[in-house]
């Protein structure tokens, strides 16, 4: 097995058709991500950082180059079977969350577990999810739904969600961007302890705070990898 959880290899993004509509997103971005290490990805918004997540997640197909998830090119793969090794190699964090309004917490990290191949019963997945949320410090808050609570606690909740089907990967898109400094520093600290437990964790971010914790840091400007 390889020692690298995710590389790329000449990673190309366009978006658009025709000359004036196309963006050029990515260019060539070719990386290497360590098994168990904690990365940063860096650089001016606008400049192809989430795009080169969403590649390396499986949420989008590159328009040429490929994306190896622990020996697999995802790249290459159908629909279903993408969907397969995001189901169970990778879980995501995101900015704003993305938890559903009109579930609770714990309904929120069971839904997770449906998109896993090992689908589990419900007792199982109840109780998976009540553990989780002990993890992340917030089991009072199984019963309670998004819009009751803050910023920090919707964040903790939502990385409870992705280590649902205990994926070796983690993909965070500005976890801390949208918090305030004292829920920043908490969602912080359980981004170290998740990493600790030797799970590959990968965030793009504009946080300086942030970004000094990872182990590597990649730098993208205008689509291209800094060196």
């Amino acid at each position: 097995m390889s020692d690298y959880a995710i590389k790329t290899e000449n990673l190309e993004k366009i978006y658009g058709h025709g000359k004036k509509a196309k963006t050029h997103a990515l260019k060539g971005v070719s990386l290497a991500i360590p098994r168990g290490s904690i990365s940063a990805i860096v650089g001016t918004s606008g400049h192809g950082k989430s795009t080169l997540l969403q590649l390396i997640g499986g949420l989008d197909k590159p328009t040429s180059g490929s994306v190896f998830i622990e020996g697999t090119d995802i790249s290459k793969l159908s629909d279903n079977k993408l969907s397969e090794i995001r189901g169970e190699k990778i879980g995501f964090v995101f900015q704003f969350f993305n938890l559903l309004e009109n579930l609770t917490a714990l309904e929120n990290i069971q839904t997770a577990m449906m998109f896993s191949p090992k689908q589990p019963n419900r007792a199982f997945a109840k109780n998976k999810a009540l553990e989780l949320l002990e993890i992340v410090g917030l089991q009072d808050k199984a019963y309670s739904k998004p819009g009751e609570l803050s910023g920090g606690q919707a964040q903790r909740i939502a990385i409870a969600r992705a280590l649902a089907n205990d994926p070796p990967i983690l993909l965070m898109d500005e976890p801390t961007g949208n918090l305030d400094s004292k829920s920043e520093q908490e969602v912080l600290e359980h981004i170290l302890s998740v990493h600790k437990t030797g799970k590959t964790v990968v965030m793009v971010t504009h946080n300086n705070e942030l970004a000094k914790h990872a182990e590597i840091v990649f730098e993208i400007r205008d689509g291209l990898l800094q060196k």
